[in-house]
């Protein structure tokens, strides 16, 4: 282990904002760590109050981190034999992955060296590990990986989860994801009431397999308590539209959207390059309409949105991308910096216990506890 020249739990005085220490995976990427390292070193210069725990191979992380003078004293290396690939199965990596930095970077956050964890590895294996050493929150059936999407709201972005987490659901589940994209709607995008809709196949109530219909009615039912407005179920179309806030839906619906997204934000930009060079009238038209065209491509670029918050969990965990390049990874660790910084992990767990699932014993929260909810 290299040490800091200002520890990350104690570089804070008592004057000023306080460090937030961020664990990070750097060996799970399939750019490998270079691009983890630089992708901390942009990080820096959005959030100057962030320190990093990074694992992997320590002597290759040291020189990687050395060529960085962004990242002097804020980086501490825990060294990792091992690496989880792709191909590894979660269960695989459950019972011998102990030694590698994806394994050590969850530990950091179960020990409350860091606040949250970033990986761009294997999302299973992420999942698995996370479930395990952090454990459930209290009233959390099953964890849920949340995200942005471009949108016409104001914001920018809508929420939608579940989008990989588990490809099962059942109405209890979906009722869970909708009170945990509330709570990261109104703490990351700043809605006070956020608009909640459920992902079907078509907007009418009576559309759907049993337990849509099922989530429908405990959704309506939770909507006053927990501070939302339910719009009812929802359309693919309608997930980046201005209709809804929070779409909620099943991990295997969900991860089928979101990669059926990003591949066509992807063609469509290749779409873009093709026709803006295919003819010299083509080519000074894309010239006078540069800015334009870069801020189009900069909204759709899945680079900008990338980290997926597992929600539910005993700790903030943030998926990046395993594509992911310096400018992708900085997204992540931004991401997992805000939550740190608003405390988003405590308001998520006040919010889930504000509506007990049905069967588990309850109250409705107090006055004082209302206060807490964000």
């Amino acid at each position: 282990m290299s040490a800091l020249t200002d520890h990350p739990q104690t570089a804070a005085t008592t004057e000023g904002p306080r460090r937030i220490v961020i664990s990070v995976d750097a060996m799970g990427g399939d750019r490998g760590p270079a691009a983890i390292v630089a992708g901390l070193a942009k990080s820096v210069r959005k959030n100057p109050n962030i320190a990093f725990i990074l694992h992997g191979d320590e002597p290759t992380l040291a020189q990687l981190v050395k060529r960085r003078k962004e990242l002097a004293g804020r980086v501490e290396i825990h060294h990792a034999e091992g690496v989880v690939s792709m191909e590894d199965k979660p269960a695989q990596v459950l019972r011998s992955g102990k030694d590698t930095s994806m394994w050590s970077a969850i530990e950091a956050v179960r020990d409350h060296e860091a606040e949250a964890a970033v990986s761009c590895g294997n999302t299973g294996a992420l999942m698995v590990l996370s479930m395990m050493r952090l454990r459930k929150m209290p009233g959390v059936t099953r964890p849920a990986i949340a995200c942005y999407w471009p949108s016409k709201n104001p914001a920018g972005f809508n929420v939608m989860l579940d989008v990989g987490a588990d490809v099962r659901a059942d109405e209890t589940d979906l009722l869970q994801y909708a009170l945990m994209g509330t709570s990261y709607a109104r703490n990351s995008l700043g809605l006070a009431r956020p608009r909640v809709g459920l992902l079907n196949v078509g907007t009418e109530e009576h559309k759907g397999r049993p337990e849509i219909k099922a989530a429908a009615e405990l959704i309506a039912d939770a909507a006053d308590v927990a501070g939302f407005d339910f719009v009812g179920n929802v359309e693919g179309s309608d997930i980046p539209s201005k209709k809804v806030d929070v779409i909620v839906t099943d991990g295997f619906t969900g991860n089928v959207a979101l990669k059926t997204a990003e591949g066509t934000a992807t063609l469509i930009k290749s779409f873009f390059k093709e026709a803006f060079r295919a003819t010299v009238p083509a080519r000074i038209g894309a010239m006078f309409a540069s800015r334009q065209i870069r801020a189009l491509i900069n909204r759709t670029d899945p680079r900008h949105v990338n980290g997926g918050v597992f929600l539910g969990l005993n700790g903030t965990v943030v998926k990046s991308h395993g594509s992911a390049d310096a400018a992708g990874v900085a997204a992540a660790i931004n991401l997992a910096f805000d939550l740190a910084e608003h405390d988003f992990n405590h308001k998520l767990a006040a919010r889930v216990a504000s509506v007990p699932a049905p069967g588990q014993d309850g109250e409705r929260p107090d006055h004082e506890q209302d206060k807490r909810l964000q």
